[in-house]
């Protein structure tokens, strides 16, 4: 679950990368887009994932969530959810398990708070794909070929520069579609919202770290 949601936020985050040396006309839109996810105090979000098999069949449906304010976050989907405070992350798998592990862990993986601080700028080249309709669609490469996907599409409305949907193809030609329902960059969050509390789950739950 930890190596999927990792997936997950490389989509919706990337947005957040800056690096010079990819085409000047997407970086714009990138940025545009950034500045805005950078400036906020506080995110709400929710979103339907689609996910399809390597011949198109559709694969199942999700709905999550996502709040997050700096390096912290929590991600809910159905009963499960991850939480980070910050310094360490804590996976409910909706039963009787939580594993936790630092942030310094993941640090190979594609964490929200890493990717909101930007810090991702060596790790994808990309590019505007010519478009006639009312969105811009960048395609983003790894760099590393060891990454488990080969590459993520985001589409950006031209008008509002807001994040419209993200697309990835992993290495077995399946894709995960990612479209966004809302997106509230001005969401007062509470600071508890972020802590882990061990009592609001089953009283028979196991720790793993």
């Amino acid at each position: 679950m930890r190596k999927f949601y990792s997936i997950l936020f490389a989509i919706l985050f990337t947005s957040l990368i800056s690096y010079a040396q990819n085409d000047p006309a997407a970086k714009k839109v990138i940025d545009a887009f950034g500045s805005k996810v950078k400036a906020s105090n506080g995110i709400v979000a929710s979103f339907t994932l689609n996910s399809f098999t390597s011949k198109g069949r559709a694969a199942g449906s999700k709905a999550l969530s996502i709040s997050m304010r700096g390096e912290k976050y929590l991600l809910k989907q159905g009963k499960t959810e991850i939480i980070c405070d910050g310094k360490n992350v804590y996976n409910f798998d909706g039963n009787k398990t939580i594993t936790k592990s630092s942030v310094e862990e993941g640090s190979q993986t594609l964490s929200p708070q890493k990717l909101l601080a930007g810090s991702y700028e060596k790790d994808f080249t990309y590019k505007l794909l010519p478009s006639t309709g009312a969105y811009n669609e960048i395609e983003m490469l790894p760099i590393d070929k060891r990454k488990n996907f080969v590459k993520v599409n985001l589409f950006f409305d031209k008008t509002k520069n807001s994040l419209l949907k993200a697309r990835i193809l992993d290495k077995s030609n399946n894709v995960t579609e990612l479209k966004v329902n809302s997106f509230n960059m001005a969401s007062s969050l509470n600071d508890n919202l972020f802590v882990f509390n061990k009592g609001k789950y089953p009283k028979d739950v196991e720790i793993l770290d």
